[in-house]
């Protein structure tokens, strides 16, 4: 690495770790003024506090990673270009793209560093922060999916309840049924299920088992039974936040699983998977995209070229976060959903880098 190397990447760097260390402490004070009230109220232990702004710090850094590297990477690009530093290096024969390198090194180091996060500290960091919400702060959680859920546990086992309780493991309109060559072999219905932590059963109020034979039927019915099934209180009750909780090794055999469970959540769960790859390579968009903004020096000064990055980082985040709901809730492909507001940033880079050698 040459000297104009190092200098370009040693900025780089510190200007996105000062970038970091300035605004998340921010965000810990916004935070903290939000929910100290509630924190007092439910006399949350302080250990546990502490914990959850240890997670709340590495699982804000990481969902607004893209607005902290494109501002950073302005601001120290935009003060290049004021001091007429870009202009020297570039009458000097180096071609811009030369000039592009150390930019590129550093987004290699930051796509390493955010890959390091999405796959290893952000899912326990999520699972941190999001039990302390759901149990300090929410008044009436909706942290499980609790009402019609449909699963199937094996390969020829459905269940279904309509609604679930977690907190009296109680469940209502319960129903099982086991195929055998795809065709129904009984059916388990009852209109109350109660989970029975002692022992790890279940209890079943108006209990009813149909045998469906070929030509006729069988009817088992009692007003109460305990039985055992091969299904726990996650299959009737899903967190709906479990997949940002799983590293990268636990989310792949999940969904896996959820699939041949046939689970309606798949979409969500491939949304998170994606994203995992799909916010490292942003790095090197954005960077791009930063540099071509702010390279050339304008009349407005630093002012203009920072109001220009803010409009197209929240733009940014504004397609992520929509095209991953519509990922969620339609039938859009959730790896299109994911990677196309990279692909359409990844084109606006190009436009804007020629543009800037030019």
């Amino acid at each position: 690495m040459k000297i104009i190397d190092k200098y370009i990447l040693k900025r780089y760097l510190t200007t996105f770790s000062v970038m970091l260390l300035l605004f998340i402490p921010i965000g810990i004070v916004i935070d903290v003024s939000e929910k100290v009230n509630k924190m007092i109220e439910n006399k949350v232990p302080f250990g546990e506090v502490l914990t959850y702004y240890l997670n709340f710090t590495i699982y804000f850094a990481n969902m607004l990673f893209p607005i902290f590297l494109f501002l950073s990477v302005i601001w120290f690009t935009s003060k290049l270009a004021n001091n007429t530093e870009i202009i020297a290096i570039l009458s000097s024969g180096i071609s811009f793209t030369r000039f592009l390198r150390p930019y590129l090194i550093g987004a290699t180091v930051v796509s390493l560093f955010a890959a390091l996060m999405a796959f290893v500290l952000v899912p326990k960091a999520s699972k941190g922060y999001n039990d302390f919400r759901y149990t300090y702060l929410k008044n009436n959680p909706k942290v499980r999916e609790n009402q019609d859920v449909y699963r199937q546990i094996s390969k020829d086992e459905f269940i279904y309840v309509s609604n679930f309780n977690y907190m009296s493991k109680m469940g209502f309109n319960f129903s099982l049924e086991k195929f055998k060559d795809s065709k129904l072999e009984y059916k388990i219905t009852a209109s109350r299920i109660k989970w029975n932590e002692a022992d790890s059963t279940y209890t079943l109020f108006d209990y009813k088992k149909r045998y469906v034979g070929d030509l006729n039927d069988n009817l088992e019915a009692q007003g109460q039974k305990d039985l055992e099934f091969d299904f726990d209180l996650d299959d009737l009750t899903p967190v709906v936040y479990i997949a940002e909780t799983m590293t990268l090794g636990e989310l792949n055999k999940f969904i896996e699983k959820e699939k041949a469970r046939g689970s309606s959540d798949i979409d969500r769960y491939l949304v998170v998977k994606y994203k995992k790859y799909s916010l490292p390579v942003s790095a090197f968009i954005l960077t791009i995209i930063a540099v071509a903004v702010s390279s050339m020096k304008r009349r407005g000064g630093m002012g203009v070229n920072l109001a220009l990055g803010i409009s197209l980082a929240f733009t940014f985040i504004f397609f992520d976060k929509v095209f991953g709901t519509l990922a969620e809730a339609s039938s859009i492909s959730p790896l299109i959903a994911v990677w196309l507001p990279n692909v359409l940033f990844g084109i606006l880079a190009i436009y804007l880098l020629r543009n800037a050698k030019r």
